[in-house]
């Protein structure tokens, strides 16, 4: 534990934490806002490069892929660096792992080696990982009144990278010819810039840092202990059990459908500004509401909140299923998996943060990461075959089961945990 966080513990709790808790959100924001461009400029070039270096655009889908799979193998050393030395280094950290992996891009497509890029890819997906974790910095020192709205205004900030990071690839390209870089890596220089920035950011911005803070004040409480681990919280913590498959589950959903429209609409003659479109009205829909659902979260509970998700994740999927072939259909569909997936994650991550004691909270967060990133990556493998043995609107039927399972669950909460 830092002196400067014993130092706050040791204030008044409710003054110290609540001014604490506001910096400590905009420093969550304002690195999330750096960490998203940092992803983002470099999302769609991962697919190009790979299909470039390997001689084969069947091979572009990889990019994602291990992107996802880097997210997931650094979720759980994050969290536990979280828990010995605070999000501060955490933090920081997942952001360098990224930026070293936008180097690693740029050499991988210097020499023109395929696996090398498919590391820098893994270490890229660190970034995603940081990102993650940092909605849930975000809970640390927050007031159970307003811990969703905090998790969710950095969420929230998302937006501002999605958004930006895209549209990096032009302006990456003419840097890229100035500084002498192969083509189509200038994006990923904006990439390291980013994530170094996002890295100072968190390194000289959450002092004192906010789990240790926590901790602290509650060592003062009750007494140190250890932290269990992820698995151990899970088989005593039936509600823990209930969080993280939502949020896990709730991912597969969106990301099985949100993976596959692309194709379903070019297949169905939609032109690359559709496309475009469609997706963006799609993401703008998995941020850009964020805060009210943290507020109706925080105004009516964390599972009435997730059940309103889970609705609509529920007519996203029937509109899928019934609306096959309809682009506008298809759009309204893509908007409602957006929401749907907005509201059940950030109640879903809200009630991970309360679900267990703060010593408990980081381990059981990095494990939600981690189920979160392989369920996205299931999802994504398996949408494919079934579109193509089932088609779109069978992909939707399919995903039906997942929102059955987290409803059921929901409604057997509700009736063994009241007040949630």
């Amino acid at each position: 534990m830092t002196t400067d966080a014993a130092s706050v513990a040791r204030a008044r709790p409710a003054d110290a934490h609540s001014t604490l808790q506001k910096r400590v959100v905009r420093v969550l924001v304002a690195g999330q806002i750096l960490g998203g461009i940092g992803m983002g400029a470099t999302l769609s070039l991962g697919a190009l490069l790979a299909a470039e270096l390997s001689g084969s655009s069947a091979w572009s889908g990889m990019a994602a892929t291990m992107s996802t799979l880097g997210a997931a193998v650094v979720a759980v050393p994050l969290a536990r660096l979280a828990q010995r030395r605070g999000r501060r280094i955490s933090l920081a950290s997942g952001s360098l792992i990224a930026g070293a992996g936008a180097v690693l891009a740029i050499v991988a497509a210097a020499i023109g080696v395929f696996p090398l890029l498919l590391l820098a890819l893994m270490l890229l997906g660190a970034g995603s990982a940081t990102n993650l974790q940092a909605r849930f910095a975000a809970t640390d020192l927050a007031s159970t009144r307003f811990r969703a709205r905090d998790l969710s205004l950095v969420v929230w900030s998302t937006t501002i990278g999605a958004v930006l990071g895209p549209n990096l690839f032009g302006p990456g390209e003419a840097l890229g010819a100035a500084l002498g870089l192969p083509a189509m890596t200038g994006a990923f220089a904006f990439s390291l810039a980013a994530t170094v920035a996002a890295a100072f950011v968190y390194s000289f911005g959450l002092r004192p840092d906010p789990l240790l803070t926590a901790l602290a004040a509650r060592a003062g409480q009750v007494g140190a202990r250890r932290a269990h681990g992820g698995l151990t919280i899970l088989r005593a913590n039936g509600l823990a059990r209930f969080a993280v498959v939502t949020v896990a589950l709730s991912h597969m959903t969106m990301v099985a459908l949100m993976s596959m429209a692309p194709v379903h609409l070019r297949d169905h003659g939609a032109s690359l500004t559709i496309v475009g479109l469609t997706i963006s009205l799609h993401v703008a829909g998995m941020y850009a509401l964020s805060p009210v659902f943290g507020w109706l979260s925080d105004r009516f509970g964390r599972l009435p909140t997730i059940l309103l998700g889970q609705g609509m994740l529920l007519a996203a999927l029937l509109t899928a299923w019934l609306g096959d072939g309809s682009q506008p259909v298809l759009t309204v569909s893509l908007i409602l998996l957006g929401l749907g997936w907005s509201a059940s994650v950030v109640a879903g991550s809200a009630l991970i943060s309360e679900a267990v004691d703060i010593e408990d909270r980081s381990s059981l967060q990095g494990f939600s990461d981690l189920s979160m990133n392989a369920a996205g990556a299931l999802g994504g493998a398996v949408a494919g075959p079934i579109l193509v043995l089932l088609g779109y609107s069978g992909l939707g039927a399919a995903a039906l089961v997942l929102v059955a399972i987290v409803v059921t669950w929901g409604l057997v909460q509700k009736s063994t945990h009241r007040g949630i």
